[in-house]
Parts: C-alpha cells; structure tokens; sequence
C-alpha cells in the first residue's frame, strides 16, 4: 500500500510531495489575486498571492526613547511615522495571505562577520557607542541581536505567521537568509516600509530590483530623519529607474 504523500518544504509554492514510491516535484502555486492599485509612473497590477510587505528596522535603537540613535541627542518622532500605517495596513494584508516579514538589524554578539566600514557607520570616530557597545541606560546593546536594541517598537501590531529576518548590512539581501524565504514563499513582488527611507530602505529596494523582484514602495509606511530632500531623491529614483511608488491608503482602497 502507497503511503499517504507529505509535504516536504514549509511552503507550499516550493515544496514536493513525497510518499515511498514517488516525488512529486510539482509545485502548488496559488491562484492569483490580482488587484489594481494607483501608483507611479503607473498603475500597477499586484498579484497578492506573490507578494509580501518587508518592513525594515522599525526597532527600538531606531524609533524609541533610550534606543542608540535617540542616545545620540536625535529626534526619532520622525521615524515613529510609518507605525500607524503599517498597524492599519498589515491586517488586511494577512487576511489575503500576504506574508508580512519584519527586518530588523540585529548583530552577531561577537561582531564576526562585520567588516570595518560597517563598524564605521555606527561608530565613526572610534571613540562613541558603536555595534554592541552598552547603551547609556544599559537597556541594550547598539544593533546587537536578541536584545532591547533590536525588538520590534512596543506599538507594533505582529502576529504568529509573521515571519522576522536579521540584517547586517544596509541593505536586507546581503548576508542574511531573506532572498531564500522569499523565494520559498514563491513571493515575485515586495512591498516596503521601514526606516530609513534614504539609507536601508532604499539600500534593500535597489537589492531587490536587481536580482529580480517587483519592487513597490509604500512612502507613508517609511520614513527619515534626513532632510526631505533625500526622501524626494528615493521617490523620484524608485519610480524612476527602479520599480513603483504608492501609499497604503491607495493599496488599503484596491484590497477592499
């Protein structure tokens, strides 16, 4: 008697179906889901069903009194921007099964694999608070994971089948393990948010448009704390050269 065939891979866009007489190596992709959003320079035609929404570094060093950049003397009001869009737009985004991964900075304690002119970003003069250094008030460690530093801002609104991914560099693609859960989710098109609009959001955007993702930005779910003129240069380049630009509101009116 054939056993009853199993799933072998966590998601069933790109996973076989095995059982002790065959392997099924057909995909179970979804049927679309295609809604129309305004967007620039066009509209966009956007299959759900291969989407996800990658949100970047809305973490305590980033958003929240005590965090390292708030210990630097800055005002992180601007970076608390996008949470309220995104608590508005993420639920309607997983009740059509649109993954939602949060992509946060989170060192190795031990800093091994980071080269200086990572280092030199956060510490410049090596003489300040750099990468795993203690913050001032001992919550945390700079952009060290698994601690204060680098947990999600306490206004967030997450969920169990959210998925969380640790970056190491400006951009989210390289050194990490996104690029493969997204290829497993059989995700073609990514929709973002986070801080900073001008420094990993886009860092991470351009990384994706280049090996091969639909890449969509949602300008109210980012946010800078540089001039506004560098959140022009991203939304002129990205709707230029890159992929789309568009808002939550336009995406929350083309779900519903």
């Amino acid at each position: 008697m054939t056993s009853k065939p199993v799933q072998l891979g966590e998601f069933a866009a790109n996973a076989w179906w095995v059982d002790d007489t065959t392997v099924d190596l057909t995909r179970r992709r979804p049927e679309p889901d295609t809604v129309i959003v305004d967007a620039e320079p066009q509209q966009v035609g956007l299959d759900l069903a291969r989407t996800a929404f990658v949100v970047i570094d809305l973490q305590n060093d980033f958003t929240a009194e005590g965090g390292w950049v708030h210990s630097r003397g800055r005002d992180v009001s601007g970076a608390r921007a996008p949470i309220g869009p995104v608590n508005a737009l993420t639920p309607l985004l997983r009740e059509r099964n649109v993954p939602i991964i949060w992509l946060n900075w989170g060192n190795r304690s031990d800093r091994a694999n980071l080269p200086p002119s990572i280092l030199h970003v956060v510490n410049p003069t090596g003489q300040g608070t750099g990468i795993g250094d203690p913050l001032p008030d001992s919550s945390g460690r700079v952009l060290q994971g698994n601690t204060w530093s680098t947990e999600l801002d306490a206004e967030l609104i997450t969920a169990p089948t959210d998925l969380h991914v640790s970056k190491y560099r400006i951009s989210g693609f390289w050194d990490t393990e996104l690029d493969s859960i997204l290829r497993n989710l059989g995700v073609t098109t990514l929709l973002f948010g986070g801080v900073n609009t001008d420094q990993c959001v886009l860092a991470t955007i351009i990384d994706a448009a280049c090996i091969g993702y639909d890449a969509i930005l949602l300008t109210d779910c980012a946010a800078t704390s540089s001039p506004d003129y560098c959140t022009q240069a991203v939304i002129y380049n990205v709707r230029g050269s890159i992929g789309f630009v568009t808002d939550s509101a336009a995406l929350a009116r083309a779900i519903k």
